[in-house]
């Protein structure tokens, strides 16, 4: 925050710039690379085209390292395109080249390692969500375990095993130990292909057969099944009560309750301390925390976009059904399905109250906070999976909001504290943020309904964040909760309404000319 008078103070000021969007572009490149192979297998199974690539000439050795370099190319090209910006950035001063090109490099690495995990567990389960879900079990694991070694063994340990780590050891003179960590990454790499080209076949074949069997024993059978006694609500009994995400939905739920494990066992460590690391608390309820709103997003719009898939959406567009049912239905189902994605973050504040890190009032303002950004996820997921016939591109819509509201206003706030001193250079993240984030929010909201009501959440959601982490700084927790409340409640209810209102016109019962 000091003023740059002098060509140290420019080479500390480049150094600072690139400590900043390193993290960034690492989280991005990770994120979006992991998700972006789940889904691309993960729609295959849904529209039933993997079937028909399984009985091809496609080995699996080319079906699997296709997919994967193909949900890569992206991801690829947005690390080419950032090259250019932190050579700009590099200009000042404080960064050599050769930090740049092992800044590269370990992202690279990281995000063909969460691609190569996606995939496989994307080949190995059955739905979207299930896939997403452990997927985002895996990338938190892998930096809680990073976090753990360095806690035990020491900072040169945990460079070996966190991306995180490994990208800031790449930004020093030094270079530190990056041999063994692109070694893991390259492990990873080829461990998790080599299982998928095995057991692609496996996976999904005895899948087929299961299916075959079960339907022609319910053909051939003449005994009567027992009645089962449907809810008033239809949508709701089906989500819940029959297995619409999977038979194999519990292995979220153990990984879900792992994380948990892991994330208490971290609060009660540091709550031994005489002086609790705010920042290993964070690392420890954080990543489940963004693992949760993300899980919640991407089964919200499954929900949705597994329905256009498999063509059963027409039949409940035929039927009697209000658009209260359907919304409802599947918004309380997703919720009850993922209850532990839901609930355990919540039972992980409460955790922060008993170890004494966080005192009753903060804690309660913590859980209704978190109460109200999960709720805000899964009517995310539900309008977005309503808006955008495609699941691939629904799916990144509804990830990359989420994305973008926790992990973009934070970043950019953090750029304008490091820019304290000059009015000028904090102009610029602050108008990308509210200018150019309520652009975007509005454009990706408002795709088939536009409305002022949705416009007013995108042009408000930016800046009322903004807001919240400044009252976060300067340690108003009552302000963040009151402004988490009005801006994601308005945002919510937004979204709510034109979903219901004009469910017609979204999921094209009638037309705009019909109306």
């Amino acid at each position: 925050t000091q003023a740059i008078t002098s060509a140290g103070d420019t080479a500390r000021f480049g150094a600072t710039l690139l400590r900043t969007l390193a993290p960034l572009q690492l989280t991005l490149a990770v994120l979006a690379a992991a998700m972006t192979a789940a889904v691309a297998v993960s729609v295959e199974k849904g529209r039933r085209t993997l079937e028909l690539l399984l009985l091809s000439r496609l080995s699996e050795r080319e079906l699997v390292l296709g997919k994967l370099a193909a949900s890569l190319l992206r991801v690829m090209l947005m690390l080419l395109s950032a090259i250019p910006v932190f050579g700009i950035a590099a200009l000042f001063g404080g960064v050599t080249g050769i930090q740049l090109g092992r800044l590269f490099i370990v992202t690279a690495a990281a995000a063909l390692s969460a691609a190569s995990i996606a995939t496989t567990v994307a080949f190995w389960k059955d739905t979207t969500f299930q896939a997403v879900a452990i997927t985002a079990f895996a990338l938190v694991a892998w930096i809680v375990t990073g976090e753990a070694f360095a806690t035990w063994f020491g900072p040169l340990v945990g460079e070996q095993i966190s991306p995180a780590r490994a990208m800031f050891a790449a930004l020093s003179p030094v270079g530190g130990n990056l041999g063994s960590f692109l070694g893991l990454c390259a492990l990873i790499i080829v461990g998790t292909n080599l299982v998928a080209i095995r057991k692609v076949r496996s996976w999904n074949m005895a899948r087929d057969a299961r299916r075959a069997a079960q339907a022609r024993g319910t053909s051939g059978s003449t005994t009567r099944r027992p009645i089962r006694n449907i809810w008033r609500n239809p949508i709701l009994w089906r989500e819940i009560c029959t297995n619409a995400y999977g038979r194999t939905i519990v292995i979220v739920r153990l990984a879900w309750m792992l994380l948990f494990a892991a994330a208490v066992a971290g609060i009660m460590s540091e709550a031994r301390a005489e002086i609790p690391d705010r920042f290993a608390v964070a690392v420890a309820v954080i990543p489940m925390a963004l693992a949760s709103l993300l899980a919640v997003t991407a089964l919200a719009v499954t929900s949705i976009t597994t329905e256009r898939d498999r063509g059963s959406l027409d039949l409940l567009l035929v039927s009697d059904l209000e658009p209260k049912e359907f919304i409802w239905g599947k918004l309380f189902g997703a919720l009850a399905v993922a209850r532990e994605v839901v609930v355990l973050p919540l039972l992980l504040c409460i955790a922060l109250i008993v170890s004494g890190i966080a005192s009753v009032e903060n804690g309660c303002y913590l859980v209704l906070g978190t109460a109200i950004l999960l709720f805000f996820a899964a009517v995310l997921g539900i309008h977005i999976g309503l808006s955008y016939p495609s699941s691939r591109r629904a799916i990144a819509v509804g990830l990359g909001t989420v994305a973008f509201l926790f992990i973009g206003v934070a970043t950019a706030m953090r750029i304008m504290v490091a820019f304290g001193s000059s009015f000028e250079l904090q102009l610029a993240p602050f108008l990308a943020v509210i200018v150019g984030g309520g652009v975007g929010l509005y454009a990706a909201l408002s795709a088939r309904n536009p409305s002022p009501a949705i416009g007013w959440a995108s042009a408000i959601l930016p800046a009322l964040t903004f807001v919240g982490i400044t009252g976060f700084l300067q340690g108003n927790t009552l302000q963040v909760l009151l402004v988490v409340a009005v801006a994601y409640g308005f945002t919510t209810v937004a979204l709510l309404v034109p979903a219901i209102g004009a469910f017609d016109l979204l999921t094209g019962r009638s037309s705009t000319s019909d109306a």
